[in-house]
């Protein structure tokens, strides 16, 4: 088993940032693929960002390329999810996901565990 705790979320206003951090713990994460995955209200949770922990290749949805940055700590077991320029319709819950294949997937449902969410609120 994989435990996966968010932390970082919060209000900002628009243009602003704010950094997300997903610790695991339990099994070593070291050959997932980790995922951040958003959920408006009334909205289907989708893809934010994945990073492949063996080798760090990254990925994004294009909503968000350019103004998120997802990178991993090894010695922490942390996921981060920088978030810059941040607009009102980023306003959504975040989750922190671990698959257990390496391999990149943008569903929801290939990932294994999740963590519990942090809530992330952009003001206009």
């Amino acid at each position: 088993q994989v435990q996966l705790v968010e932390s970082g979320g919060g209000l900002v206003q628009a243009g602003g940032s704010l950094r997300l951090s997903c610790a695991a713990s339990g099994r070593t994460v070291s050959s997932y693929f980790m995922g951040w995955f958003r959920q408006a209200p009334g909205k289907e949770r989708e893809f934010v960002a994945g990073i492949r922990w063996s080798g760090g290749v990254t990925y994004y949805a294009d909503s968000v390329k350019g103004r998120f940055t997802i990178s991993r700590d090894d010695a922490k077991d942390t996921v981060n999810l920088q978030l810059n320029s941040l607009k009102p319709e980023d306003t959504a819950v975040y989750y922190c996901a671990a698959k257990v294949s390496t391999y990149m997937n943008a569903m929801a449902s290939a990932y294994d565990y999740w963590g519990q969410g942090t809530q992330v609120v952009v003001s206009s």
